[in-house]
């Protein structure tokens, strides 16, 4: 028997583009291909690329250049395959590219490198598909692009426009995961709330029903997989209300990502905002009184064009009076091809970037220890991530992984991966959680 042709396989980026690297790797092991840890000894390497900031691009062309010294050959997809020449002047000896979410220009470029070995005994798959993620966790992916035309970002002209998934395909792939293990669910897409704009929120046939692609339809049929749910990318639109009563009813988890980006209203209009003359904190206060337990992460940009002193400290009043539970900071980076670099204004110099984002940081560590300090002595349930006996480590229903904070756990009984245990609080520091498991 033939043996089957072995492929390494990088993923670099965002969540968005670990689902673009899942669904590939799905149809590699369809296929019969089998996915190597190394480069050293594959038949390939597909390398997929994230080209958001050019700290991010620099990142893809190191991961590229290494394939290439490893292994010699390499397939390149992703956001930066939007790009070819950027890539073709670095390494010119890639052997092929293709932009994102291009999964058939990528099998085909697979099946010229290296054919397929078929054999309907190494071909089988679980039903859920190849994850990259661990077994008790998942990324549900509802569209992609997006149709905001935010300055600094460059991603629509790499992913195009929003294009939203019919409902029933999303559904039957969050049961499909749910059916294989998976205990918590976090929904991304470019713009989340915009869900279905594209298709005029189309229904389609779901078991004995019709679902609309909308928000909070897609939401309330989601919280009755009785899994948790977190919504991520969501942006503060007025009918991102209508969802927060899920939350307080404990169909979805009380969970926002919300990248607000800053607070000065002037800033937010030069960098063209969806929702940027939405009156945020008015919006805060109003989801709290429906969920008072409703946990928000952002991120926010610090040195956009134009941005002054008193900007600056309107996003520090910001962020003392909207007291949000996380938040990530970037310093802004002039990426090629964003409108950002053409609207004439005066550019932040790199050590007043630097000192604020400092400062920002410092605001935001108090606030966040703050935040965690609440829940000390309470009971929350908290998903295992790491367990080694009876010492876990795992997240609450306000944490997401890799992003967020973690709960240190012990225990008097072993811990499992996935389990779902109730823990009390002893003490917090100023990101993590401490507490016996219950």
């Amino acid at each position: 028997m033939t043996a089957a042709p072995r492929i390494s396989f990088v993923s670099l980026g965002c969540p968005k583009a670990l689902v673009d690297s899942e669904r590939i790797l799905t149809r590699l092991r369809a296929e019969g291909y089998e996915i190597s840890r190394k480069h050293d000894g594959a038949d390939l390497v597909v390398v997929n690329t994230c080209g958001f900031l050019d700290s991010a691009r620099d990142e893809s062309l190191n991961a590229i250049g290494t394939a290439l010294k490893e292994n010699g050959k390499v397939i390149v997809t992703g956001c930066m395959g939007a790009t070819p020449e950027l890539i073709r002047e670095k390494h010119p000896n890639v052997f092929a590219i293709t932009g994102p979410q291009a999964y058939e220009s990528v099998m085909e470029a697979v099946h010229e490198a290296a054919p397929p070995a078929h054999d309907p005994f190494t071909d089988l798959l679980p039903p859920q598909g190849v994850k990259l993620t661990p077994r008790h966790y998942a990324y549900l992916k509802i569209s992609e692009g997006c149709n905001n035309r935010c300055t600094f970002c460059i991603i629509p002209d790499l992913r195009g426009d929003l294009v939203s998934r019919p409902a029933a395909d999303v559904l039957r792939e969050a049961e499909k995961l749910a059916a294989a293990g998976v205990k918590e669910l976090l929904v991304i897409s470019q713009d989340t709330s915009a869900y279905g704009v594209d298709i005029r929120y189309a229904s389609s046939p779901w078991k004995d029903r019709e679902v609309r692609a909308k928000f909070l339809d897609l939401s309330q049929e989601l919280g009755e997989l009785g899994i948790w749910v977190r919504m991520h990318y969501v942006y503060p639109y007025p009918h991102v209300a209508d969802v927060i009563p899920l939350m307080a009813e404990g169909k979805i988890l009380p969970y926002l990502d919300i990248p607000f980006q800053h607070a000065s209203p002037q800033v937010l209009k030069n960098m063209r905002r969806p929702a940027h003359g939405e009156k945020t904190l008015e919006r805060i206060r109003s989801w709290r009184d429906i969920c008072p337990d409703l946990a928000i992460r952002s991120t926010f940009i610090v040195g956009f064009p134009g941005e002054t002193e008193d900007d600056f400290e309107m996003l520090l009043d910001w962020l003392d009076e909207a007291r949000i539970d996380r938040a990530g900071c970037f310093k802004y980076e002039p990426v090629k091809g964003a409108r950002s670099n053409d609207l004439g204004l005066e550019q932040v110099p790199d050590e007043i970037k630097e000192a604020r984002w400092h400062r920002f940081m410092q605001r935001q560590q108090k606030i966040s220890a703050a935040q965690l300090q609440k829940k000390v002595g309470k009971r929350l349930p908290v998903i295992i991530d790491e367990a080694n006996g009876t010492v876990a480590k795992g997240r609450t229903k306000y944490d997401a992984p890799e992003i967020d904070g973690s709960v240190h756990i012990q225990s008097r009984r072993p811990l499992r991966v996935g389990d779902i245990v109730t823990v009390k609080v002893d003490r917090a520091d100023a990101y993590d959680l401490h507490g016996m498991a219950v």
